[in-house]
């Protein structure tokens, strides 16, 4: 059975942490560039007019992500559009799936956000096409205990796939639009309200090797190893994300298959319609089998109502001690928004999540 009430992720991190002590587009993106009089490690915004796919910087050591101060304000922001192009609702082989769930109607958390969902933000990025947008989750850093820099967000959120590369301006904005603002209230509200904890820049970016190889925007191709983890970096005035926000999330890794989940809830801030990205919500719900091709591993798949957007969020369970953790992300779903997908976490993901950890591990203090 389901728990009686909604997973509340604040309060469990924060009980964790006192034991342990621890989309439109914009009219213009940024890209290469510098500027002489900018400090070492900016760049100026000016656009990607000579960019060509050839020039696309896509294997996995290319990834470059210098901060462009002033890029990201709350207007750019809430012009960008969401990336995703939902797959087809009979996707999956129907002798392993099991049958497509029930649609779950996406539940919007009450604000402030930071009380339900301190972890929970939305990652902006920029494309070839414009300003992009997708959700992700601030996780806890082996190498860093209580001083993480981690966050958790979808492949597609950062690198387009096989046909081309990393994406540009990557940033995290943990609990964006902290107040729920709607209407003339958030179109005229300063950048401290709609980013109160402040904007992280990426400066590292790992994906699988399978979704670089594989990732596709349509079919689902790479959808099982669609997953990927960010370093940020703090802005001035913050020491780690972690300690910014208050906590950071467990991510449990070979977690049994998804008939042993019995609920897993997916949140983010799910931006094409009917919802305008600007709010978050959740889904709680039963996972169950989502199999795209028989020698890649299955998938979750749950019903639940949330859109484009929403990808790259956590999905929690809770495990037989009932502790809740990170357990998969939102990859794809289906056209008619009836259902998400996000993948298994097993060793390759764990071995992605231990990678970023270890290339930190012996940096001065968290920065």
């Amino acid at each position: 059975m389901f728990p009686n009430r909604r997973f509340r992720l604040t309060a469990v991190f924060m009980a964790v942490l006192v034991a342990l002590p621890a989309c439109a587009r914009t009219d213009s993106a940024p890209g290469s560039g510098g500027n002489a009089d900018q400090a070492p490690g900016h760049r100026s915004a000016d656009g990607w007019k000579d960019w060509a796919p050839s020039q696309w910087l896509r294997n996995a050591g290319d990834f470059i992500n210098p901060v462009v101060k002033g890029l990201w304000n709350a207007d750019r922001m809430s012009h960008s559009r969401n990336p995703d192009t939902p797959v087809s609702n009979a996707l999956g082989d129907a002798g392993v799936s099991d049958p497509e769930p029930a649609p779950s109607k996406a539940q919007p958390e009450p604000a402030p956000y930071h009380t339900v969902a301190a972890v929970v933000g939305k990652v902006f990025f920029d494309t070839p096409e414009g300003s992009s947008v997708c959700s992700g989750t601030a996780v806890r850093d082996p190498a860093h205990p209580g001083q993480s820099n981690l966050v958790w967000t979808a492949g597609h959120c950062v690198h387009a796939g096989a046909r081309g590369g990393w994406y540009r301006n990557i940033v995290f904005v943990p609990s964006y639009n902290n107040e729920g603002l709607s209407g003339r209230a958030r179109q005229y509200a300063s950048l401290d309200r709609i980013a109160p904890f402040g904007t992280w820049w990426a400066d590292w970016a790992q994906t699988s090797s399978e979704w670089i190889s594989e990732g596709a925007a349509t079919g689902g191709a790479g959808a099982p190893f669609d997953f990927a983890v960010l370093h940020v970096r703090p802005p001035a005035g913050f020491a780690s994300l972690e300690e910014a926000i208050g906590q950071a999330a467990p991510v449990r890794f070979g977690v049994p298959t998804p008939t042993a989940v019995s609920a897993a809830s997916a949140w983010g801030y799910p931006a094409a319609r009917p919802f305008d990205g600007e709010h978050m919500f959740s889904c709680l719900n039963r996972p169950g089998r989502l199999s795209i091709r028989a020698d890649q591993p299955t998938m979750y798949r749950i019903g639940c109502t949330m859109t484009g957007g929403s990808s790259g969020g956590g999905w929690f369970a809770r495990d037989a001690h009932g502790s809740l953790a990170l357990i998969s992300n939102t990859s794809i779903g289906s056209v008619s928004a009836t259902w998400l997908a996000g993948p298994r976490l097993g060793s390759v993901a764990k071995g992605v999540y231990g990678a970023v950890s270890a290339k930190f591990a012996h940096a001065r203090g968290t920065k």
